[in-house]
This record gives C-alpha cells, sequence and structure tokens, in this order.
C-alpha cells in the first residue's frame, strides 16, 4: 500500500530501472509514462526528482527525463569505495553481531542464489537484503548508510557486468563466498571475513562491468 501516487510511481519505476526494463541511457517520456501509470504529471515528477537524488534518472531544463547512463568512471568509483567499506562492515560484524544478525543472515542466505543473465528485480532485492544485513550487523550506523546508499547505483552495473558470461564454477564460487563470510562472522573472525569479502568485491559483477567498460569506453545513451 502506497502513502501517495507519488511513492507510488517512483516504487514502480525505480524497480523498472534496477530490473532493466530502461536501457542506461533511456528518454522516459513523461506525458506517456504518467499515463501508462495511471496518475497526473505532478507527482510523476517529484517520483522522478527523488530517482534524481538517488543517481538513478537526469532531468534536463526542457523537464525530459532519461535514466542515467553508465560509465567506466562511476563503475571505478563504485568498485573504490566497495573496496574499502565493505570488508571494514563485516569486519567489524564480526566483532559485533547479535544472535538476532546471525538468524536474520542465514535466513536471507537461503534466497540468495547466483545471479543469472537476466536476473529480476526480486533477485537482486535478494542480494540486496543478504549484504544489507551484514552490513547492518556493524552496527554502525554512518557505515551502513553510506553502503546502503550506493546499491542501487552498483545494482545497475553489476546487470552489465552479466553481459560477460560467467561459468558455473564461477557461480558456484560466488555462491561459497556467501556461506563462508557467514560462517566467519560467527565465530568473530574478523580478518577473514574482511579477506573473503576484498576477493567477493575483485570478483564480482561490479569488478567485471568496471573492466567492460574502460575497455569499450562509456555505454551511450540508447536511442528511443
Amino acid at each position: 500500500m502506497f502513502n501517495t501516487k507519488s511513492d507510488y510511481a517512483y516504487t514502480t519505476l525505480r524497480q523498472r530501472i534496477l530490473a532493466g526494463q530502461y536501457e542506461p541511457g533511456a528518454v522516459l517520456n513523461q506525458a506517456s509514462l504518467a499515463k501508462e501509470i495511471g496518475i497526473s504529471t505532478t507527482p510523476l515528477r517529484e517520483a522522478l526528482r527523488r530517482l534524481m537524488s538517488e543517481g538513478l534518472v537526469e532531468l534536463d531544463a526542457h523537464r525530459d527525463a532519461r535514466t542515467t547512463p553508465l560509465t567506466a568512471e562511476e563503475a571505478r568509483d563504485l568498485l573504490e569505495v566497495r573496496r574499502s567499506l565493505d570488508p571494514l562492515a563485516v569486519s567489524l560484524a564480526a566483532e559485533r553481531r547479535t544472535r538476532a544478525d546471525l538468524a536474520l543472515m542465514r535466513e536471507l542466505l537461503e534466497r540468495v542464489h547466483p545471479l543469472g543473465p537476466d536476473p529480476g528485480y526480486t533477485d537482486l532485492i535478494a542480494h540486496r537484503d543478504f549484504h544489507a544485513a551484514l552490513y547492518r550487523a556493524s552496527h554502525n550506523d554512518v557505515l551502513i548508510s553510506t553502503l546502503d546508499s550506493l546499491w542501487d547505483k552498483a545494482d545497475r552495473y553489476r546487470r552489465e557486468g552479466l553481459q560477460d558470461a560467467r561459468s558455473q564454477v564461477e557461480r558456484d564460487e560466488k555462491d561459497a563466498e556467501h556461506h563462508v563470510l557467514v560462517d566467519h562472522i560467527a565465530s568473530g573472525d574478523g580478518e577473514a571475513a574482511a579477506a573473503v569479502m576484498l576477493r567477493h568485491i575483485d570478483t564480482s559483477l561490479g569488478a567485471k562491468a568496471a573492466h567492460r567498460l574502460s575497455g569499450a569506453g562509456a555505454r551511450r545513451p540508447a536511442n528511443v
């Protein structure tokens, strides 16, 4: 249930963007979108401004909207930040996790599976929820907020990374790393958890996207 029409539009568009329904750089016709969603343009513009604040949409002076293009620079920046902050989060989680934290991690781990070539929104959310549980177990509010704010942008680059097919061995390794991370956090071994997380980031879909985009250049806006 949504409190406002703007909330409904925001959630709908956000899910479509993260699920890849709109390509990076795609033009979003506000009149058509408002009619399709069943709202007026005013709450739609409010939703678009929220998406712009998250870096998912761009608005120009003429009120045109488009999904933010993917760039090699942003892919690199996201990777660099995550290489520093994700290992820190799981290291702190190993020191500070509670029984409730561990129970939630294990529950969410059961829902996480290696992403296929065309993951749906539900698949991406399962990964987000699991990693968010690791972050929350750090009990560092600033760190948790920072990592959460990076996640939506990072999801779009994960989809880009999937353009290069992953072998079953690679997918099995990612799955194993998730389980080992929980084991190290549960045993209180922060150093081991940080090492696994660093390897997890260095071989992630985000890392693949950074490599892919740096070789081919930034993706050009889609012609819509």
